[in-house]
């Protein structure tokens, strides 16, 4: 059975080492994204409370954050990076850390999480392309993968170019 858990101390090597085996072998991937959660974590954007790791038999197989963008003046939730186990791909542990994250993150009053993936996979979850809301990417190349899904306290006038955390700038 997988377990949903916040982040506790000392899971911050197990998380990192989890990122560099999951994007290890992703076409798409930076190479970078242990160092993004890293840098994540050490910024002022970082939300310990969406800093999910998900376990089975007790062993952490994989990790989702949420980080505060800015879109304008507010803050705004962005998720990544999230990771697993390549072992456990296609097991349902990303979607359990999904699920869990949006959860959270609605419980928390946040209006909205912003991600930048593949539509097809994330649209499970309600996201959908955040240009439909006014929403754009800081780089415009990134709109056909930006995407948003809304929350209760979503406001109409959230508009506007969604910036994220710096710590996604992190190099390894």
């Amino acid at each position: 059975m997988t377990v949903i858990r916040r982040e506790i101390e000392g899971d911050a090597p197990l998380i990192h080492a989890l990122h560099d085996a999951a994007f290890a072998t992703v076409e798409y991937a930076s190479g970078t994204e242990a160092a993004i959660v890293d840098a994540l974590r050490a910024g002022e954007d970082w939300v310990p409370q969406l800093s999910l790791v998900a376990e089975i038999d007790g062993k952490p197989v994989g990790h989702v954050v949420c980080s505060y963008g800015r879109l304008g003046e507010e803050r705004i939730l962005g998720l990544g990076p999230i990771g697993v186990d390549p072992e456990l791909h296609g097991k349902g542990v990303g979607s359990a850390l999904m699920h869990a994250a949006i959860a959270a993150a609605d419980a928390m009053g946040e209006p909205a999480i912003i991600l930048l993936g593949d539509p097809g996979y994330y649209s499970r979850f309600g996201f959908e392309l955040a240009a439909r809301y006014g929403i754009e990417p800081q780089e415009a190349a990134w709109a056909p993968a930006f995407q948003i899904r809304t929350l209760a306290n979503w406001r109409d006038d959230l508009r506007g170019k969604y910036v994220y955390s710096p710590g996604f700038d992190a190099q390894n």
